[in-house]
């Protein structure tokens, strides 16, 4: 019974410890109150406050860095700052742009792409896709020719001045063709020629601003007067 008592004395936070009765009375045993410093001691063992928050702050700060630039792989958002895409895209307004779009797929004729200029790879361009690899491109009497065979553009887009003739140009392996939807007021493939796939920075996703405008950005199917249009 003894040795239990004694050894029950020595666990952690026990105030009392038994010490035998030299008085000669009792059953030669009693208890004497031993100090412990246990708030020192978890003093010690914890961190301090202000330590645990400038870690945690670290973490967080880390963490979100490490998910932007996740982001930045997938997404990118850019201001316009040109007219060239009016009446479709105007001065002021903000677009994602998917840039796997081109890494997991093909780029289609009618595609709205942002891609370095060629001639600047600093700045970035907005432009429509008009001709790919393969093809050869005219523009002749308003028109623009694929191939010989007059491009269909079925949709919003200021005209090809009168009188205005370019081409033709051959666009080469892993070359687009773009152009601007404002057609009067764009430098585009006209201008400094087809441009290498690779400045593609890649296709325009989502337009976030103004609100008003808000939504996924359409893109439009190009064919030729020579192939038959779907319904």
């Amino acid at each position: 019974m003894q040795s239990f008592m004694s050894d029950s004395s020595n666990s952690a936070g026990e105030r009392f410890t038994l010490q035998p009765d030299t008085t000669g009375t009792g059953d030669g045993l009693r208890l004497e109150p031993v100090e412990t410093d246990t708030t020192a001691e978890a003093t010690e063992k914890e961190p301090s406050y202000g330590w645990t928050m400038v870690r945690e702050l670290v973490e967080t700060v880390v963490l979100s860095l490490v998910i932007f630039l996740l982001i930045r792989q997938v997404v990118q958002n850019y201001r316009i700052e040109n007219h060239s895409m009016e009446p479709n895209f105007y001065e002021g307004q903000f677009v994602l742009v998917n840039k796997l779009a081109y890494r997991l797929g093909q780029p289609d004729r009618g595609d709205v792409i942002v891609f370095h200029n060629p001639r600047n790879t600093s700045e970035d361009y907005i432009k429509r896709i008009i001709g790919l690899p393969g093809d050869t491109v005219e523009v002749n009497n308003q028109t623009v020719f694929i191939n010989g065979e007059a491009l269909i553009e079925d949709f919003t887009h200021y005209p090809i001045p009168p009188g205005e003739y370019s081409g033709p140009f051959v666009v080469g392996d892993n070359q687009l063709f773009v152009m601007g939807d404002n057609r009067p007021n764009s430098s585009d493939s006209r201008v400094f020629g087809p441009i290498d796939q690779d400045l593609a920075v890649g296709q325009a996703w989502l337009r976030i601003w103004p609100l008003n405008e808000f939504g996924i950005v359409q893109h439009v199917d190009l064919p030729l007067a020579g192939a038959p249009v779907s319904q």
